[in-house]
């Protein structure tokens, strides 16, 4: 029998199962309010007694004559339910948790470890990855021209500066707006890159949408869509597994979540079967309208075959729906039997018929493929098939926000306009290209083999992206106890691994998975020497966990 001391459990996942739990009343700071507003003759000059009476050092604060506090406004009570309403696992309670722990071993605190491996979230740089060279520089001269003169940087990056600069209004990249669409000459490359990708595939700039970060195109498409009142509700079809994105945004939205499970047992392959029945059985509650991709997958790493997005594709004809295809991983493919095929170029190939019927709204980041350029949040989106009308309506929804930044979008030019065959800069961009990638490329297979080398751990193929999504044998001991504590067992996992060995990963029911299953997602990001050093500590975490609740023995055989 296991035996796990109650009060010491309850101190592991201090603060992060509060975090969980959503008590925001521990945190509330009841201060009094409302400072005398009557200037006496005494105070001095009424510019005096401001200054003092709203600085920050000086500012006091009195109390009201029946000394009662002014209540808030906004208070969780008065809080949009919608906004209560959406979870994004990727920066959850775990990783606020992981942020304290941080803290605590920089002030000195002793843990059984010396730092936290954030192993949670996709952001390449902040996990040390090296930089493409090309792109800094380009975006550099973007953002300081004076460069231009600069003999440092090579010719061909300085001709696609100059070439954004004159695009951008002033020839100023970062000191003023672009149009809301995005640089027109940046609109431009990404329809070439697009044509060149799809070996032909006719791609116009009018379609493509600058944004900021896939999300933001993601967000903006999903406006356009939901609507209607009870079962007339948009339902908005998302694989599970799912990235936190598409759950949220529908809380947000107040659509309708329509799930349908990707095919675990077959390297989490989408099966269209699957997909009927998620959709038939919405319709009882929904107005289904909307089918999410996410190609190459997030969080679970399967790259779909071409026979596959065709059946997807008619699937989508037949019943009508519109397709979102998050492609932001398409640089990102491991396996060599797998290769990456763009939904457009699929529905292209099946005919005029579907090509032109099928609404289809594709993404693409920097944050992801091989620049990992996270922080520029850079993206676009591209549409297919959009009525004009409505077309008019989202270039008048993306006005609102103005632009997407500016310095985001020459980053995305300088990924669909790499340097050239005969360009100076060329050799060192392809040899930081392959080394990423090759990198990558290994990373994915050692962590697939050493996961599956522990007891109680099962992980599919990482064919692209950037995350493993290995099942997880959690003890009926563990469950219990995670029940207790009011959170999900995988959850408890995780906050155990978190506080044991300083790994920070997600739990996989930030992400959904089947009823009895239990997952986590974790990056293969970090140096292959660090990665390695993970995995170690996860295998010794992983088995120590199991001989707590003595059933080792039962998982090994």
């Amino acid at each position: 029998m296991y035996r796990l001391p109650f009060l010491a459990n309850r101190s592991v996942i201090s603060g992060a199962s509060d975090q969980y739990l959503f008590l925001p009343s521990k945190h509330v700071l009841r201060t009094p309010c409302c400072a005398q507003s009557i200037r006496k003759k005494t105070q001095g000059s009424i510019e005096d007694y401001g200054l003092k009476r709203f600085s920050t050092a000086e500012a006091t604060v009195a109390k009201r004559e029946n000394d009662k506090m002014r209540e808030r406004t906004l208070t969780m009570e008065t809080l949009n339910p919608l906004v209560k309403a959406v979870e994004y696992a990727v920066r959850g309670p775990i990783v606020i948790k992981a942020d304290e722990i941080e803290k605590r071993l920089q002030q000195g605190v002793k843990k059984p470890f010396t730092e936290v491996i954030k192993a949670n979230i996709g952001d390449a740089h902040a996990m040390g990855q090296p930089p493409i060279t090309f792109l800094r520089q380009v975006v550099a001269l973007c953002t300081c021209p004076e460069l231009l003169d600069s003999p440092i940087f090579p010719e061909d990056a300085k001709l696609r500066a100059r070439r954004i600069l004159k695009g951008c209004g002033g020839n100023s990249l970062v000191w003023s707006y672009s149009a809301s669409q995005g640089v027109d000459c940046i609109r431009e490359d990404i329809a070439m890159y697009m044509e060149q990708r799809d070996q032909g595939v006719p791609a116009s700039s009018d379609n493509i949408f600058l944004t900021t970060g896939a999300s933001d195109g993601i967000m903006s498409i999903l406006k356009l869509l939901v609507s209607g009142h009870g079962r007339e509700r948009t339902g908005v079809m998302i694989p599970i597994p799912q990235y936190p994105l598409y759950s949220a945004a529908i809380s947000e939205l107040e659509a309708v979540q329509v799930n349908y499970y990707l095919d675990e047992d077959n390297s989490w392959a989408l099966d269209v079967n699957e997909l009927h029945r998620a959709f038939h059985t919405a319709k009882q509650y929904c107005n289904p309208r909307v089918l999410c991709i996410i190609n190459p997958g997030n969080p679970t790493g399967q790259v779909q075959d071409k026979k596959c997005i065709e059946d997807v594709l008619h699937f989508a004809y037949e019943e009508k729906l519109f397709v979102l295809s998050d492609e932001v991983y398409q640089d990102n493919v491991y396996s060599p039997d797998c290769q990456f095929h763009s939904f457009k170029k699929v529905l292209y190939e099946m005919g005029a018929e579907y090509f032109n019927s099928v609404e289809l709204a594709s993404f693409h980041s920097t944050s992801k493929g091989y620049t990992g350029e996270c922080g520029f949040r850079g993206g676009y989106m591209e549409v297919v098939n959009l009525d004009p009308d409505v077309k008019a309506q989202l270039v008048k929804l993306l006005s609102v926000r103005l632009c997407p930044p500016v310095a985001g979008q020459a980053a995305m030019d300088v990924i669909v306009n790499p340097p050239q065959p005969g360009e100076p800069s060329f050799p060192q961009f392809i040899k930081e290209k392959n080394a990423v990638l090759g990198t990558m490329a290994e990373k994915a297979k050692l962590t697939e083999q050493i996961l599956n080398m522990v007891p109680g751990i099962k992980c599919n193929p990482v064919q692209g992206a950037m995350y493993a999504f290995p099942r997880i044998f959690i003890p009926s001991g563990a469950i219990e106890e995670a029940k207790v504590l009011g959170i999900p067992p995988d959850m408890l996992y995780c906050l155990r691994l978190l506080e044991e060995t300083g790994i920070c990963i997600v739990p996989g029911s930030g992400f959904g998975q089947r009823e009895g299953t239990f997952h986590f997602r974790m990056t293969i990001l970090p140096s292959t020497e660090k990665l390695k050093l993970l995995l170690e500590k996860l295998q010794a975490f992983h088995i120590k966990f199991l001989q707590e609740y003595s059933v080792l023995e039962e998982v090994s055989r």
